[in-house]
Parts: structure tokens; C-alpha cells; sequence
């Protein structure tokens, strides 16, 4: 198991990309470059071009370092968390154990609940992955409405979160005050928790959004404790009709700004995306944000590609997933299917992940993956050979392909045999196929085409 020696502390911190941009190769670089088959100088290259990003907060100690980045395998966000009203700090904790276990690469905390300090300590305690968090939502503990929201407060929740090891944080710093009425007649507003937060702060006061006034300040925390900023998309869209509106694009160009200034002082950065988007959008959405945002990582969620299944919407985002996964997106964040309708339980959870995980390895295959190949190759031949046991560990979740292999097959000799319950050993194309003698037909196709040429 991979150990990471912290070596940084606040005053001498120096970020992926400000050691990147020095031509210093990192131990994080280095152990990125051992688990994406890259050499360690293009994983710095990309580092400090602004391309690729490493999460590593200098106090994450149990972080086994990765990347997100068109150079690396697409990842694969879950998110996690408690609510005012449901699910207990073990549980969380429970399902950032079935996240890393079910492959997800990053996990989002975003808990609005009680205990929320003590909650995410546990899961940077126990977590190999890097850790997310929305700040706002914290900051709102004990408020009653979000007019009550102040800069101070908004910057003291985030310098927390930095000293207790967050690796990346969204901030809603794009949703201005002149976007909001390109917002008024969408079929579904503001779906953002965060980005509504703050549209009604800014209504109320009638002054611009204090993370984009005070972003500077966000900077300077990041920079001292290497955080990622995940640039977020307040004002993405909730629905198939307001997919690639005027509001989602008025952001997009402010996040496209927020990189630069980010970037000036060696903050990492990936930007959010939508959100709801039909199919034929897709590849549109991802170049437009590679374009105005300088090619930094792409992190979409989803999308959904239809609004009208509920309780399966893992499988209408998944569509999506895939396809933006193809086109350029760096990483997928998951959708359950419980989404729009309740918090995840931990069936939801793994439903969501393996979506995702089938999304993210079929965009690797699209991209040329070398690796990504070989392994549908691998478990192709072993479907061929009928050697069930090795498709069982090749796929990706071998309990549940193995329970459903067996299920119809009781006797132990039809478990083994050479063909499934779905042919039977008549019907078997793959089994005829074995037993075809291949001289024989070389010979009778050499003999009609001599025929043929005789006529």
C-alpha cells in the first residue's frame, strides 16, 4: 500500500504546480506518473501547463496521489455526506469505504448535516483518495437564511477546511450579479445549492458575489495549503430546455478568467460543467470549456442526457458521461440513482459508481487507451474459453456477474460447462465456432472460386 510523506508545512508549501513550473519532479508526480504509465517529466509538463492537476493537500497524510487531466485515465467522482435529516457520521465514513472499493478516484464530503468538522475528519483519516468539499454549505451551519452569509465567514470556513486536509474545494466564484436575469425564464432556475446560496445573497444586498470580490483571499489560502479550486458552476443547467443558455455560457467566460488568475499564482484549477445537456450538445460543451478555459481538466456532472427517468437517472447520466468522457472531459461525478429524489444509501452508491466506472472505461477506450484495450481483450478471450472464473475477476464487479452466471445453473458440472443458460450447448455460437474444421473450409472456398473462374 502506497504511504505519502508530507514534507510541506504552511510557511514552506510550495503547490504541485509551483514545483512543476521550477522543473522539480515531486514524490505526488512521481507516484502519478507510476500509476497513469507516463514518464514523470510529462505528468510535470502538464502540471505546470495547467492541463493535468494532482489534489494533494500538504496535510492530507493517508492520500495516495493521483491525477485529473487529458493525459491521465478518466476519473471518477462519488459524492458523499450527511443531511439535516438523515445518516450518522459511520455511515459516511462506511460509504467512503464502499466509494474506494467500488473504483471511485476522488470523494466529494458534502455534508450539510451535524457534526460536519468531526465527520470529515474521520473520512481524511481513512481516505487514500483525494477529498472534496463545498465550503458554503458549512458556512451555513447555524444561519438561518443565506442573506446572514458574510466574506468573513466564507473565508474562515474555507482556511478550516485547507488546515484539516481537503484536497479540492468548489467555488461558486463565476455566478455573478449581472447573470442572474439571463436566469429568469428557465424551466428550472437555479439548481445549484451553492450558486442559489449565493444568487440570493446577492439579491438581497444588491452587491456582487463575495468569492468573486474576495477571490484573491481564496487564492492566497489555496496557495499556502495546496488546495485544488474546482471552479463551480452555479448556474448550470437543471433541464434538457436550458442546456447551453446564455446564463450557463456568462459563467463559463468568468470561470475562463478565474484559471488565469488562479494559474498566476500556482493554484491548481478544474472547472465544473453541466448539469442536464441532450445528446447532440455534448462534444459542443466539452470544446467550448477547453477553449475559454485554456484546456484546464474538465469535471461534469454527468451529464444527463433526458430529464424523464427518474430512479435511473446513473443510467441517463452515464449516456453522457461517456460521450464527454470521449470528446475531452477529465472527470465524471456520478449520479446515483436516487438523484432528484432522496440522499444515496449504500446500494445507491455502488449503483452509481459501477455506471460510471463502465462510462469512464468505454471514454479511455474511445481516447486509444493501450491499457484500457487490453483489458476488454483479456476478458473477451476468456469468454471465448469459456474460463469463467477469469471473466468473473476481469469485470467489474465480479459478485454480481458470477451470481447471475450461476443462478439458473445449479449443478456444479453446468457451472463449468461450455455455455451459459442463455444458448444452451445447441445454440452456442461461440462453441460451433470452436468446431469448425478450417482446412476443410479453405479447401471449399478455393474450389468454388476456381469454379467460378472456369465459368
Amino acid at each position: 500500500m502506497h504511504t505519502r510523506t508530507v514534507f510541506a508545512s504552511d510557511a514552506t508549501c510550495r503547490t504541485q504546480m509551483q514545483l512543476a513550473r521550477r522543473g522539480t519532479v515531486s514524490p505526488e508526480m512521481n507516484r502519478v506518473a507510476e500509476r497513469e504509465h507516463l514518464s514523470p517529466q510529462l505528468v510535470r509538463d502538464e502540471v505546470a501547463r495547467g492541463r493535468m492537476i494532482i489534489p494533494a493537500n500538504v496535510h492530507h497524510q493517508a492520500l495516495d496521489p493521483m491525477a485529473i487531466g487529458l493525459k491521465a485515465r478518466v476519473k471518477i467522482n462519488a459524492n458523499i455526506g450527511n443531511s439535516p435529516t438523515t445518516s450518522s457520521l459511520q455511515e459516511e465514513v462506511g460509504k467512503l469505504g464502499l466509494a474506494e472499493r467500488w473504483g471511485a478516484d476522488t470523494v466529494m464530503d458534502l455534508s450539510t448535516g451535524k457534526r460536519i468538522d468531526e465527520t470529515r475528519q474521520a473520512i481524511l483519516d481513512a481516505a487514500a483518495v483525494p477529498i472534496g468539499t463545498v465550503p458554503i454549505y458549512q458556512a451555513m451551519e447555524g444561519l438561518r437564511h443565506a442573506e446572514e452569509l458574510t466574506a468573513e465567514l466564507l473565508l474562515e470556513t474555507i482556511e478550516r477546511q485547507a488546515r484539516q486536509g481537503v484536497d479540492y474545494m468548489t467555488i461558486h466564484a463565476g455566478v455573478l450579479l449581472e447573470h442572474l436575469p439571463l436566469c429568469q425564464h428557465r424551466v428550472t432556475g437555479i439548481v445549484s445549492r451553492g450558486g442559489g446560496l449565493l444568487a440570493r445573497w446577492m439579491v438581497h444586498h444588491r452587491r456582487e458575489n463575495p468569492l468573486f470580490e474576495h477571490f484573491d483571499d481564496v487564492l492566497e489560502i489555496c496557495r499556502a495549503h495546496d488546495v485544488s479550486l474546482s471552479l463551480g458552476d452555479g448556474l448550470r443547467p437543471g433541464s434538457i430546455a436550458d442546456a447551453s443558455d446564455a446564463a450557463q455560457f456568462a459563467e463559463l467566460d468568468t470561470l475562463g478568467e478565474l484559471t488565469q488568475r488562479a494559474w498566476a499564482r500556482d493554484v491548481q484549477v478544474m472547472v465544473e460543467g453541466p448539469g442536464h445537456v441532450p445528446l447532440d450538445q455534448l462534444e459542443m460543451n466539452v470544446r467550448r470549456q477547453q477553449e475559454v478555459c485554456h484546456e484546464a481538466p474538465f469535471y461534469t456532472l454527468g451529464p444527463l442526457v433526458t430529464d424523464v427517468a427518474p430512479g435511473y437517472d446513473h443510467i441517463t447520466s452515464a449516456i453522457g458521461a461517456a460521450i464527454v468522457g470521449w470528446h475531452g472531459t477529465s472527470m465524471l461525478c456520478y449520479v446515483t440513482p436516487k438523484e432528484h429524489l432522496g440522499l444515496p444509501n449504500a446500494e445507491d452508491v455502488k449503483q452509481g459508481l459501477i455506471a460510471y466506472r463502465i462510462a469512464a472505461h468505454a471514454a479511455d477506450l474511445a481516447r486509444g487507451d493501450r491499457r484500457a484495450a487490453q483489458w476488454d481483450r483479456k476478458l473477451s478471450k476468456a469468454r471465448f474459453d469459456f474460463d469463467w472464473r477469469e471473466q468473473f475477476a476481469l469485470s467489474l464487479d465480479p459478485e454480481t456477474a458470477q451470481a447471475m452466471h450461476d443462478e439458473t445453473l445449479g449443478d456444479d458440472y453446468f457451472k463449468s460447462a461450455e455455455f451459459c443458460s442463455m444458448c444452451g450447448p445447441k445454440f452456442c455460437p461461440m462453441h460451433n465456432f470452436k468446431d469448425v474444421d478450417w482446412d476443410e473450409i479453405r479447401a471449399v472456398v478455393e474450389e468454388r472460386r476456381s469454379r467460378r473462374a472456369a465459368a
